[in-house]
């Protein structure tokens, strides 16, 4: 054998030598993570991890294992659920090529809300995501307030008259929270009016959103079985099947996919039909041709045909819009209204502010607003504390290595400071654990402080360097899929805050026990066994000085 033979033989050997160690390797870092033991089988941890009572499980698992913990899965599967800073760093953005969506989320959303941004994945996804930037601009933010103001002036009345009505002065909060976050994606997102906030029952439309989180809760735990049924079957045969199904949540989950198809169709055939016919039939539109989707209808036509959207792509964005801005925003703000509720001196100082903000009685520009350092203390501490979505899950599309920032302790009671990911690892990340996290938020990490926002933030939570692109948060979470519409969020809860409090005065109700349901979009019931969504307060008008 030659020198030269040797050598190759050699190195060949070396590589097969490392790719068989870096497996084992793989087996051991991976498998030494530790975890709680499965209540079942064929579903795993899945029965804890997503039931609406789950609040204890969840804070227990951070408690008891650390940043990083060992989960089982449909048939046993094992997967990871994870906050620590450093790994989501390389999920959400240094390696995001790598952590994609799951195929059960990607074919979820596809199936409810057709082709839009959250149901695609890679280049695919960048592209939609290219074309989508420039509408959430801070400009174009400018340019919404005066219809937020529109709208929250309607939402006054509306809840003025609705108290007029009632004996003991109690609102359900959410419900016109869920009719207002609509209105406001309607006129601000897609230049169309669906509820004119003057009637105590609202449209089919705002009905079947409001009713979308607690009827796509029972399907969580099979989400990642949904591909390969919907991959196998003719849709026109599955279609059947679902109609045929006995199940209450199958037949509204499928209602409001359809509900948001048709009228998303409505108001792209209308905006098609301004545009051919000028430029006053598009300035007659609700919105006046400003929207988020007549911007991006119009962006689109100058761009070339391979970076143009489609009618499909454009319908898709449109139920994803309306239904992520209204559940979400709507989440966020019944759970503020609930804080201020439940701490009086929070909403006395908030109110405070505001009314010094509104002294010469004109309504407050963008950039006043978003200046308001109480108003944004509130909402910071309300989105760190309780975000509206708990957890997104991802999937690594190869073997990778996993940094963390904090060693774990393994099974084998030797520390863990990388964790080799197997190619096909489903991966949850536990938003409220980072932004709850003690060791970086301080002992005081659960509990609802704005003023923490009022001084600089603990020097761990600077090193930590938590990725999100919102505030140090997870909240919006970060990188390529991080939540496009997170300034258009921010902005609305600021308008509708400053409208509220002003205008009413918010007490928690005496006789009911407000109960938040653990679920892809946390919401209120009263009581825990009830499961309709409702948060009732007591509510008085503020007077207002002379």
């Amino acid at each position: 054998m030659t020198p030269i033979v040797q050598g190759a033989a050699i190195c060949v050997f070396s590589i097969i030598a490392w790719q068989v160690l870096r497996k084992i390797f793989s087996r051991s870092s991976f498998d030494n993570v530790r975890g709680p033991p499965a209540s079942s089988f064929w579903q795993g941890h899945y029965p804890d991890f997503f039931d609406r009572h789950s609040w204890n499980f969840h804070r227990s698992l951070s408690e008891k294992y650390g940043s990083v913990v060992a989960l089982r899965g449909l048939f046993n599967k094992k997967m990871l659920y994870l906050h620590d800073p450093k790994a989501m760093h390389h999920i959400c953005v240094k390696d995001q090529a790598v952590y994609e969506e799951s195929s059960g989320f990607l074919t979820t959303t596809r199936i409810m809300f057709g082709d839009g941004l959250l149901s695609s994945n890679g280049d695919h996804h960048r592209r939609q995501r290219k074309m989508l930037n420039p509408v959430f601009s801070i400009n174009h933010m400018r340019r919404m307030v005066p219809v937020f103001n529109t709208v929250s002036q309607r939402l006054k009345t509306a809840m003025t008259a609705s108290l007029q009505k009632s004996p003991k002065g109690e609102i359900d909060i959410s419900f016109w929270m869920s009719r207002m976050a609509l209105e406001l994606i309607g006129q601000a997102g897609l230049g169309y009016s669906f509820d004119p906030l003057v009637e105590d029952t609202p449209n089919a439309f705002a009905a079947a959103l409001k009713s979308l989180p607690s009827a796509l809760q029972p399907f969580q735990p099979f989400r990642e079985i949904v591909p390969l049924i919907y991959n196998t079957f003719p849709h026109s045969f599955l279609e059947r099947i679902v109609k045929a199904l006995p199940f209450q949540s199958v037949q509204k989950a499928w209602k409001i996919s359809n509900t948001m198809e048709t009228v998303s169709k409505e108001i792209l055939a209308g905006k098609r039909a301004a545009i051919a016919a000028g430029d006053e039939a598009v300035t007659a539109q609700v919105g006046e041709g400003r929207d988020l989707i007549s911007i991006l209808m119009n962006e689109n036509s100058k761009t070339s045909e391979q970076e143009r959207i489609s009618d499909e792509e454009l319908l898709g964005h449109m139920s994803v819009f309306t239904s992520a801005a209204t559940d979400t925003t709507s989440s966020a703000l019944t759970r503020t209204m609930y804080m201020l509720a439940e701490h009086p001196d929070v909403q006395a100082k908030l109110r405070k502010e505001l009314q010094e903000a509104h002294a010469d009685g004109r309504e407050l520009s963008y950039d006043e607003l978003v200046a308001l350092p109480y108003m944004d203390a509130v909402c910071r501490e309300t989105l760190r504390l309780h975000a509206p979505v708990p957890f997104m899950s991802r999937v690594a599309r190869k073997d990778a290595i996993l940094p963390l920032h904090t060693p774990i302790r393994g099974k084998d009671g030797q520390m863990i400071d990388e964790i080799a990911i197997p190619n096909g690892t489903l991966i949850y990340l536990d938003i409220l654990g980072s932004n709850r996290d003690p060791l970086i938020w301080g002992e005081d990490a659960h509990e609802w402080k704005p003023e923490r926002w009022l001084s600089p933030l603990p020097e761990s939570v600077l090193e930590a360097r938590i990725p999100g692109i919102y505030s140090h948060l997870m909240t919006f979470l970060a990188g390529g899929r991080a939540c496009i519409g997170f300034k258009f969020s921010q902005l609305e809860m600021k308008v509708v805050l400053a409208m509220l409090v002003m205008n009413f005065s918010f007490e928690l109700p005496k006789d009911k026990e407000i109960y938040w349901n653990f679920s892809g979009i946390v919401y209120p019931t009263v009581g825990s066994v009830d499961t309709k969504m409702q948060l009732p307060l007591q509510v008085s008008v503020v007077k207002q000085a002379a």
